[in-house]
């Protein structure tokens, strides 16, 4: 299986600040697998994210997207990404049928294609009815919805969400999440994060655990549902994220060297 996204110690300093806010974060994506990326509030999430999408440089290490590397090649890396961010990056004087339309002219997507998606997500989230009034006029959620249809516009091999849940009434929720699931079947790959963590149990293949701008744990479902002592991933995560504030046992120690893969 060919691995979508590659991150090699992945190190980001901000300016003006003596400490890292990522240090050294390796994991891979691979191809078809949906890959939960989870963290308290300040751990990095979002900046590891930013780096990925190249919206933030980052100091040392390497991104890899279908065999692009970011700093070498990165238009054919960004390419291959369609983005959800924690917040919306949307030109409100533009209607949603002419920010669909930009976004597809910027990755090149032939009319037919566009026309089919468009049609096929804006009726899917309800949207059909306001496509030609400006989004500065829409509600949080559907402004999210917009969001989420001009990633998915070119169809990305690597679909990025960040907190892509927050402000989504629950029949969005549902279809979202079914689309995460349908992306990964046509042998894409998705990478989100979300502090919903009960959503992420049911959902995802893999999953990562970052806190203090390292990772901590990085295993398949399966792998720690067999070496959680706890009854959710809910608890699991509150568990080792407090092992790590606090500077209690390390994981290798607690699971085992080879269990999990940091």
């Amino acid at each position: 299986m060919n691995n979508i996204l590659t991150i090699t110690n992945l190190s980001k300093k901000y300016k003006g600040n003596d400490k890292y806010s990522v240090k050294d974060l390796c994991f891979e994506v691979s191809e078809g697998e949906l890959f939960a990326f989870l963290g308290p509030n300040g751990a990095g999430k979002s900046t590891t994210i930013k780096c990925i999408t190249g919206a933030l440089p980052f100091n040392e290490g390497n991104v890899s997207i279908c065999g692009y590397d970011l700093h070498d090649n990165p238009i054919s890396a960004k390419k291959n990404i369609g983005y959800v961010p924690d917040n919306h990056f949307l030109y409100e004087t533009m209607t949603a049928n002419e920010y669909i339309n930009f976004m597809a002219d910027i990755y090149g997507v032939g009319l037919n294609d566009r026309k089919a998606r468009a049609e096929k997500y804006l009726e899917l989230f309800e949207l059909t009815d306001v496509v030609n009034k400006p989004v500065g006029g829409y509600s949080h959620g559907m402004k999210q919805k917009i969001c989420i249809i001009g990633a998915l516009i070119h169809n990305p091999k690597l679909w990025i969400l960040d907190e892509p849940l927050t402000g989504l009434d629950p029949k969005s929720a549902y279809n979202l999440k079914e689309l995460m699931r349908e992306h990964c079947k046509e042998g894409n790959s998705v990478l989100f994060s979300s502090h919903i963590i009960e959503v992420v149990e049911k959902l995802c293949d893999r999953v990562a655990i970052i806190d203090k701008g390292k990772l901590i744990v990085s295993g398949s479902m399966d792998e720690i549902r067999a070496n959680n002592e706890d009854n959710s991933l809910e608890e699991f995560f509150i568990s080792v994220t407090d092992s790590s504030v606090q500077g209690g046992e390390r994981l290798d120690e607690k699971f085992g060297k080879d269990e999990f893969s940091a």
